[in-house]
């Protein structure tokens, strides 16, 4: 099933408009997720809401939002007045102007969306301001409301659609100088950068996310299917520290020749995927977690498992929702 969209509503330049529609471009559903869990009796743990003098649970319809002005002082703010100031761009993207990519710092940088036309109309005035982007080389800055709050939208041309990202305010970027302030203006030797430099050398490649794994998900997944077939636990060994490292260019020519060892099993691994079509990623980590049995299978430990009709697999597309 298709995503739900985060957003409807019409795309803006001047006087071209399209209806369109805004979907999430990324998802973190496909990772693990644990429930609080009484120990005792392994029932969920639920979370009510409660006044935080009397103790007593207060129902949805009679909680409200107040702005903090004091210890005990708050402002009410109903949803009626919200609605009241609500901003022309609740339903709009309004392209505002156009800037150079290089631009913006990626600080400002918050989450990518896909923005795609919404039903059978408006596809040529879609086509007509993504091919204006791409041909002016730049990205549209636009606003859009998303959860009662304005957002800066950057858009660009991907592929056949636009890809939106969400940019921070100024407010919400920390300044780098009281961070790097204290940090010692150090002179470096043109021995030890010519080092380092073959260091990146051996190390660069082309970008391939689709080549990334992730070692806790894994690990996350070997532990839950391990403990579903009863195998044993073992305790974890703690590694040794390397130690302090006393002389840098030691440490430069160390690594370098580590480098150096690591190339050829690098090379072969690269030789192997090299002209080959990546293989399309599976729908989700969590399809790798095993049924508790099933017919003709095995369990974690390799044992034959029985079959059992009551048993089912756990499906990618099923997600525990995280308790609170």
């Amino acid at each position: 099933m298709a995503p739900r969209a985060n957003w409807k509503g019409f795309l803006r330049l001047s006087l071209v408009t399209c209806p369109v529609a805004l979907y999430p471009a990324t998802s973190d559903t496909e990772k693990v997720s644990f429930n609080q869990i009484n120990r005792k009796t392994g029932h969920r743990i639920k979370y009510l809401k409660v006044d935080a003098e009397t103790g007593d649970e207060v129902t949805s319809e009679d909680i409200v939002k107040g702005y903090k002005v004091d210890t005990d002082t708050y402002i009410e703010v109903t949803k009626d007045e919200l609605d009241e100031i609500a901003l022309d761009s609740t339903h709009t993207i309004d392209i505002d102007e156009f800037v150079p990519k290089t631009d913006i710092d990626n600080r400002y940088l918050i989450r990518p969306y896909y923005l795609v036309p919404d039903g059978k109309v408006g596809h040529d005035a879609y086509a007509v301001i993504r091919e204006t982007i791409r041909s002016m080389d730049k990205v549209a800055i636009g606003r859009v409301v998303l959860t009662n709050r304005e957002h800066i939208i950057a858009l660009e041309p991907l592929e056949s659609g636009l890809m939106g990202t969400l940019l921070r305010y100024p407010y919400e970027v920390r300044s780098e100088t009281e961070y790097f302030d204290e940090i010692q203006d150090v002179k470096l030797t043109k021995d030890m950068l010519d080092l380092a430099k073959h260091i990146v050398e051996k190390k660069s490649g082309a970008f391939e996310p689709e080549l990334f794994e992730d070692h806790y998900e894994t690990a996350l997944i070997d532990l839950i299917n391990k403990k579903r077939s009863g195998v044993p636990i073992a305790a974890k060994s703690t590694p040794k520290g390397g130690g302090n490292v006393i002389n840098l260019m030691d440490a430069l020519k160390k690594s370098l020749a580590s480098e150096k060892e690591a190339v050829p099993a690098a090379k072969v691994a690269n030789e192997t995927v090299k002209g080959k079509k990546p293989k399309k990623r599976v729908a989700g980590q969590r399809e790798m977690l095993l049924p508790i049995s099933g017919k003709g299978g095995k369990d974690a430990a390799g044992r034959e498992a029985a079959p059992k009709k009551a048993d089912k697999p756990v499906r990618a597309t099923t997600r525990a929702k995280k308790a609170g």
